[in-house]
């Protein structure tokens, strides 16, 4: 739905001015969404580990006579083959997994945002010439461009592993905003406000944006878990940087671990992948929900049976 403001026109009479959408996203909902509740727990209590936990758990790479030992009360999650804690090495690996999705989920968002939404509402040779630019990093086969990157790049902290993973992290989100722009852009309030002068960024900016907002949030919670995987995947492979969840992958992979019986080494960072994965995806699954008015049907009539 969308309503007319009215304005004066230089006679003082009232005309119809900018047409302007009520047709808010129901954020509210959301609210009672029992994904989102449950995704957003998980993610914030490792964000919270992340931003606290190193400052409480000490030096993890501090070496000691206790090699290999289990679970225990004065190693909560047993020892390495070196004596290191375990536990200390997942608290502060986890800072460097949430920081390498955090930082490829901002960039890939901004770069497909500036890419899909101002290609799709400029058109004509600005259009074609950013799809053009979005198809060729489409079409690159991306864990093995970010292999082949990475090997030649010799600085591997958490920031720059994030932009390597980055480049080939934001052209479908692209393509997808730029489908959506061009759904909006023909739009009456678009083309109201393109009638009564506005600038071009200006119509971006407060009228395509806020509209194009759960889609955005959804490519964003995307772009996160494909962060914290290829960067596992590289970490495992030899090729990321110190302190990740990958990176005990790798040293438990090397020490054969699962050969020597040290479950208590490799179980914790790989069950850490999977619950950040999996609350990142119920987030995803209730902006999906939010932006597919089919989900909502299917959701209502769910309820409606159960309470017949």
């Amino acid at each position: 739905m969308a309503t007319i403001e009215t304005q004066h026109d230089v006679t003082g009479e009232v005309v119809p001015g900018v047409v302007v959408p009520t047709g808010r996203p129901r954020w509210r909902g959301l609210l009672h969404s029992r994904k989102l509740v449950t995704g957003l727990g998980i993610v914030g209590f490792f964000g919270l580990v992340a931003v606290v936990g190193p400052l409480l758990v000490g030096d993890p790479q501090l070496v000691s006579d206790d090699r290999l030992l289990g679970p225990s009360a004065a190693h909560l999650l047993g020892t390495t083959n070196t004596g290191q804690d375990v536990f200390r090495q997942l608290v502060v690996a986890t800072r460097g997994s949430m920081v390498v999705g955090l930082v490829v989920g901002v960039l890939a968002t901004v770069v497909s945002v500036l890419v899909g939404v101002v290609g799709g509402y400029a058109g004509g040779h600005t259009d074609e010439g950013l799809s053009l630019f979005s198809n060729v990093f489409l079409v690159l086969p991306g864990l093995p461009l970010v292999v082949l990157i990475t090997d030649y790049v010799q600085t591997r902290g958490a920031l720059a592993i994030a932009l390597i993973v980055s480049i080939t992290a934001w052209a479908g989100s692209a393509r997808v905003l730029r489908a959506q722009t061009l759904s909006l852009r023909s739009r009456d309030y678009v083309d109201a406000a393109r009638v009564s002068g506005e600038p071009g960024w200006r119509i971006i900016t407060f009228e395509i944006l806020p509209n194009l907002l759960p889609l955005i949030a959804a490519q964003f919670v995307f772009a996160v878990i494909g962060g914290i995987l290829t960067e596992a995947a590289l970490a495992f492979l030899g090729l990321g940087g110190a302190g990740s969840w990958g990176t005990m992958l790798y040293f438990a992979q090397n020490s054969q671990a699962l050969s020597l019986g040290a479950w208590w080494w490799f179980v914790p960072p790989g069950l850490a992948i999977a619950l950040v994965g999996a609350g990142l995806a119920l987030i995803n699954f209730s902006l999906d929900e939010l932006i597919n008015p089919r989900l909502r049907v299917a959701r209502r009539d769910r309820r409606t049976g159960r309470a017949r």
